[in-house]
């Protein structure tokens, strides 16, 4: 086997057992832990309808019920995909009602478009909701978490 071909085989090697090794650390760091903890909050939606957009465009960030896809088992990008979860759920979880919710705050975000964000927008297509699932949900969000309730309160 000449020289060249040892090293080309001996840096694939590196590369390879270097990817493997890299799968485990995210295993070991609690901001890119990929978790679902317990549901310990109910929300009283004023429809099924709002609840299902919430649940299309907010919950796999905003709640304990993220279906994690299938490259957020592949680091690096699953280490992206839970710090970004793990971020939207210590600003509103709507599964704990920790954080804020406000109904303002998210009516803002949806019409700026700031939310859902564009990144996960390219994986989940049915989350970029039209103008018209968007002011149906706006209009939900204002009818469930709207004046006379006060920030993560539910009716139950």
């Amino acid at each position: 086997m000449s020289r060249t071909r040892k090293i080309v085989i001996a840096g694939i090697t590196i590369v390879v057992i270097g990817f493997i090794a890299v799968q485990f650390v995210g295993n070991f760091i609690p901001l890119f832990a990929r978790t679902n903890p317990p549901v310990t909050y109910q929300i009283n939606w004023d429809s099924p309808e709002t609840e299902r957009l919430m649940r299309t465009a907010c919950f796999d960030c905003h709640s304990n019920e993220t279906v994690w896809p299938w490259y957020a088992n592949i680091a690096p990008v699953s280490w992206l995909v839970a710090k970004d979860v793990n971020e939207a759920r210590r600003e509103m979880n709507l599964s704990t009602g920790r954080g804020e919710i406000k109904a303002e705050e998210m009516i803002e975000q949806i019409e700026r478009g700031d939310m859902p964000l564009p990144i996960y927008l390219i994986m989940h297509p049915e989350a970029n909701l039209t103008a018209e699932q968007k002011q149906m949900l706006i209009a939900g969000i204002e009818a469930t978490f709207g004046e006379g309730r006060g920030e993560g309160e539910n009716d139950d």
